[in-house]
């Protein structure tokens, strides 16, 4: 089967060469998603030999993983997607083990849990927040997981040819469960290291932006 890293990126030309090397040996191709990056993203992608989409607006994670997916189901034939942030705060190590329940047939959706896993340095706000999404994920979709907002996922294509993301910025990773439980896709929570560094953290998604987060499900539950 076809394995195929959707890497979206914005401004990650410090970090983005180091995240190809670490994925590339347990997939069989890459795709990254250049957001309209204003520094080296786009220059550093194409330097590693992997496939490159640019974006000319910048419109979010959401939107990036959409192109990717688009992409990847439709150029690539890709058997399976695997979702993997460009700022190296996940291991390439964990890869065959999110895939390994597709691979089996057990389930069509894995999804990473740092929490059943190591989420290494993690913030004591970040960490309660992100237990907040737990029970905000119940209400929402149904679905009760140890990690809700946890980039790092792996797709059987038949699961990401009926997901559509409409939610461009990071609500996407709520929507994606919404997608779950509305197909009733069969998933399964895999441990994964998480690992926070200063520079992650600064740049990386903001406490503040629960908020938006919250505003934009509701907006899209209200007009879907």
């Amino acid at each position: 089967m076809k394995v195929v890293a959707i890497i979206p990126a914005y401004n990650e030309g410090t970090r983005l060469k180091k995240t190809i090397e670490d994925v590339c040996t347990h997939v069989d191709a890459i795709v990254v998603v250049d957001d309209c990056s204003r520094d080296n993203t786009c220059d550093v992608a194409y330097e590693s030999g992997v496939h490159v989409l640019c974006h000319k607006v910048n419109r979010g994670q959401g939107a990036a993983l959409q192109t990717g997916m688009d992409y990847a189901l439709e150029k690539l034939e890709a058997d399976i997607i695997v979702h993997f942030d460009a700022d190296g705060q996940m291991r390439g190590e964990d890869i065959p083990r999110m895939i390994q329940p597709i691979l089996s047939s057990e389930a069509e959706v894995a999804l990473g849990s740092r929490f059943l896993g190591e989420a290494k340095n993690i913030p004591f706000s970040r960490r309660l927040i992100l237990r907040g999404g737990i029970l905000f994920t119940v209400l929402m979709s149904g679905i009760k997981l140890t990690d809700t907002h946890n980039g790092f996922r792996a797709l059987h294509k038949s699961a990401a040819e009926k997901i559509r993301l409409r939610m461009d910025r990071m609500a996407h990773a709520s929507e994606i469960l919404d997608h779950i439980a509305l197909n009733r896709f069969a998933f399964k929570e895999i441990p994964v290291t998480i690992e926070y560094t200063d520079e992650s953290l600064a740049k990386g998604q903001k406490s503040s932006g629960l908020f938006r987060i919250v505003f934009d499900m509701l907006k899209g539950k209200l007009f879907r």
